[in-house]
């Protein structure tokens, strides 16, 4: 990694996944954007700003270090510091190694990427981690554990491209409810994250609007996208589903597009 200076962001804090504020003691810090997807050109330099936030009272140090990453089964990213045989981490530059925030205080930490002229199409997908000193416990003890964000950065190299096709499909219990999920495969070499609204009518002849789970469909892999019916407002959740479920609709990334046209089935 080179120690002069782009991102997406996800945010981890005690080894946790969290949204888009990491807060362990001491530690209390706010990242944005939460995420980063673009695209350079072979034998370009990407540049991009990440503004960090110190939500503390307290003036933070903050240790800041690229990563590769991947995804669990659950859709949690996991990172490695150790290099990955494919990583794009030696283009990529951070502005300085370490920063200090004021307390309440703010900092926009320039990264870049120079992209080899000889770089092949594809994604070049890295992490930017963010932590905080060691806390210290009652008793004055240093333990290992301090906040951590995770700033993942997706950047699409010459005319890398993700290929979505639905693979299959299935009920399953996701938190608690029955929902219906679609089996993406992703062929290309560049990730997807479907968007767009999928209309359905239960046995019961309710009308149901379906959103998919924002997850990202990594090049190469597979991964189950559950549907999930929006309720009239943010606080009131749609009711439950009776099935059979016919769904029709269209989801969406970029220029693609997947026709969803079925019948779920308990």
């Amino acid at each position: 990694m080179n120690s002069f200076f782009p991102g997406r962001s996800i945010l981890a804090a005690c080894g946790l996944l969290l949204s888009m504020t990491a807060s362990a003691g001491g530690f209390s810090v706010l990242v944005s954007p939460p995420r980063f997807e673009d695209s350079a050109k072979p034998g370009t330099t990407y540049r991009n700003v990440v503004e960090i936030s110190n939500l503390s009272g307290e003036g933070t140090h903050l240790n800041l270090k690229t990563a590769d990453w991947q995804l669990d089964a659950g859709g949690a990213a996991v990172f490695s510091e150790e290099l990955a045989a494919d990583s794009c981490r030696p283009w990529v530059g951070l502005e300085a190694p370490d920063v200090t925030l004021p307390a309440n205080g703010k900092r926009r930490y320039r990264f870049e990427v120079a992209v080899p002229a000889d770089a092949p199409a594809g994604e070049c997908r890295f992490a930017i981690l963010i932590e905080g000193d060691p806390e210290t416990v009652q008793g004055g003890v240093v333990v290992p554990v301090s906040g951590r964000i995770g700033v993942i950065v997706y950047l699409s190299i010459g005319d890398a491209a993700a290929r979505l096709e639905v693979a299959g499909q299935q009920l399953q219990t996701i938190e608690g409810s029955l929902l219906p999920t679609v089996r993406v495969r992703n062929t290309g070499n560049a990730h997807g994250r479907l968007e767009g609204f999928i209309d359905g009518r239960d046995a019961s002849g309710r009308r149901f609007t379906f959103t998919p789970s924002s997850m990202p469909i990594l090049a190469g892999e597979t991964r189950d996208i559950a549907l999930t019916p929006q309720g009239d407002n943010d606080r009131t959740p749609a009711p439950a589903i009776a099935y059979p479920l016919s769904v029709k609709g269209r989801l969406d990334w970029g220029s693609q597009h997947l026709d969803i046209e079925t019948t779920f089935s308990r």
